[in-house]
């Protein structure tokens, strides 16, 4: 396994330790009923009854499981093992028919053999990989003719800025190299862990246009929004829609969405 992968599977195992029982996730409510999935996403999929869904990079699956509910015949897909058999585990208590495979995104044509009306992917994935071209063959490949793919994701900028405060630019807008750090706590609240080692990659727009225009992807439909749905970034407030960083209200594009389609 490469040198990324290793270290990221070893992350994303001790996140999902953390993340199950955080308040992020909010676990008790889902299990109740309340969907994970948010307004951008949930206009981009439609009705979703009857249709077959590849969620990649589905994390221990409770947007996998909130689309099942919805009457969608799902399969998630993930690095991490943990993660997977979470969802496993929470897709069998709550008596939920949806499938869920462990490998890298790369190999999932190894892995799967179905094809699909909907690929979809959503809010912090493809800065885990270190290139788009194969994610775009990717979702090419599992799509059926004139299949949908739903993409949400923070935007590209917001990962230029600084860690502390997110009002200073500090990182590469574009692709140019590993960004490599040693990690202590997540995203959601409370726990940390023992330091653990991080590789991210940042894509820029015309790097994720490309990967999918290149491989038969027809775009039709984007949007820039200026809050997160999620409060996952530091010094942020509360707004109507979400999150916005304190400060600079109104003014970051934080997350976007694309709606394509895979050409006949």
């Amino acid at each position: 396994m490469k040198e990324y992968l290793k270290a990221n599977k070893a992350l994303w195992n001790q996140k999902t330790t953390i993340h199950e029982h955080s308040e992020f996730y909010q676990m008790p409510a889902f299990l109740e009923g309340v969907t994970s999935l948010k307004p951008i996403e949930l206009a981009l999929l439609g009705d979703v009854k009857g249709k077959k869904i590849l969620h990649l990079q589905c994390h221990f699956g409770q947007d996998s499981i909130s689309l099942a509910r919805m009457g969608a015949k799902v399969t998630g897909l993930d690095l991490s093992d943990q993660s997977i058999a979470k969802a496993k585990e929470i897709a069998h208590k709550l008596n939920i028919d949806a499938h869920f495979v462990c490998c890298d995104i790369f190999e999932a044509d190894q892995f799967i053999t179905d094809k699909f009306d909907i690929v979809f992917t959503s809010y912090g994935t493809i800065g885990w990989l270190p290139t788009l071209d194969r994610w775009g063959q990717i979702i090419q490949h599992f799509l059926k003719p004139n299949g949908k793919f739903v993409f949400a994701e923070f935007h590209p900028f917001i990962w230029t800025l600084d860690d502390d405060t997110y009002t200073k630019i500090t990182y590469s807008y574009f692709n140019i190299a590993p960004i490599i750090e040693t990690l202590t706590s997540s995203y959601t609240d409370g726990a940390t862990h023992e330091p653990m080692a991080c590789y991210t990659w940042n894509h820029s727009l015309a790097e994720v246009f490309k990967a999918l225009i290149s491989n038969g992807i027809v775009i039709d439909d984007f949007q820039e929004y200026n809050s997160s749905p999620y409060n996952c970034f530091p010094n942020t407030v509360r707004v109507k829609n979400g999150y916005q960083i304190k400060g600079m209200e109104d003014k970051l594009p934080m997350v976007y969405s694309i709606l394509g389609r895979k050409i006949e």
